[in-house]
């Protein structure tokens, strides 16, 4: 099913989709694509990275840190809002939370004025440099997730009321999608191949992609699968294990499938497409059981699903 990415506000009925910068925003802002403003406020911070890192608030800020959080990388929107006066940080708070709610985010961390969500100033996002979270007059924060078809998208939202109640609350909103650098990351080459399998005994490889859940063999692994068949036709009699490593997400019976059927799946590549002979290469399963990262981070993660070719 096609999911509708505007996020309509549905809390209050007159509620309704501004799209487009409006009259107050600074120059060259406008709203996220995915979600909308709530109505009557008006942009007066913007910055847009199309590949940078964001520190992800999972749990209480103790001065200038976090309890907990989560490494992000990717396109970072980073949007700051006034909003209208004699609205509250509940009544905004609530609105957004039913659009999240609505278009299927998971909510991972929301915290409630300075005794839950702490206080200090942490930093983000570097372009934002610090963050208030010391909000006597109240604050809201929370931090969202949602699956798509081109990748993870995160939200965090950080309300803050001012002193002045005259003034309408303050709102932070970052959108981090996940994504790959653009442009050619790590050249996976027949030469660094067999450099690595001589003096390790093995290569990690990063450059043969999978959806998520699943061993089909994507069509952009293609080159590196190339590389790899150059490696054994370079030296004929190299024998290799093909060790499929997935992340610790899910169960440990799940994982071990996954990445035995993903080693399978590249096996059979190697043989079908590239004429590699099958006596020459043996699929194997290691699961989450050899990370080479921290699986509490998505960075950490992402290193831990690999393919690993090991001399045999």
């Amino acid at each position: 099913m096609r999911r509708n990415w505007i996020l309509l506000f549905c809390f209050l009925p007159f509620l309704a989709i501004t799209a487009v910068a409006q009259e107050g925003d600074i120059p060259g802002s406008q709203d996220h694509p995915i979600i909308s403003r709530y109505p009557g406020s008006v942009i007066t911070g913007y910055h847009v990275s199309t590949y940078d890192e964001f520190t992800l608030p999972l749990g209480k800020s103790d001065g200038e840190s976090l309890a907990k959080s989560q490494h992000l990388e990717g396109k970072v929107t980073w949007i700051t809002y006034d909003a209208p006066a004699g609205r509250t940080v509940l009544e905004i708070y609530r609105n957004y939370e039913a659009a999240l709610n609505k278009a299927g985010f998971q909510i991972l961390f929301s915290c409630v004025d300075n005794e839950g969500c702490g206080s200090g100033n942490p930093i983000l996002y570097a372009p934002n440099k610090d963050e208030d979270w010391e909000w006597s007059a109240g604050q809201r924060y929370v931090s969202a997730k949602a699956h798509t078809a081109t990748g993870d998208v995160f939200l965090s939202l950080h309300i803050g009321q001012w002193s002045d109640l005259s003034r309408g609350p303050s709102l932070v909103l970052y959108v981090v999608e996940l994504q790959p650098m653009q442009g050619d990351l790590v050249k996976v080459d027949a030469a660094t191949l067999a450099s690595d399998i001589t003096t390790q005994g093995h290569s990690s490889v990063y450059g043969i992609y999978f959806d998520t859940g699943k061993a089909e063999v994507k069509p952009e692994s293609a080159d590196t699968l190339k590389e790899i068949a150059k490696l054994l036709q370079n030296q004929p009699d190299l024998k290799l294990l093909v060790v499929g490593h997935t992340d610790n997400v899910g169960t440990l019976a799940a994982n071990m499938d996954l990445s035995k059927r993903r080693a399978d799946a590249v096996v059979k590549a190697l043989t079908a497409t590239y004429g590699v002979p099958a006596s020459r290469l043996l699929a194997q399963g290691a699961g989450p059981l050899a990370p080479v990262a921290s699986n509490r981070t998505e960075d950490g993660r992402a290193k831990n699903r690999r393919v690993e070719l090991v001399e045999q």
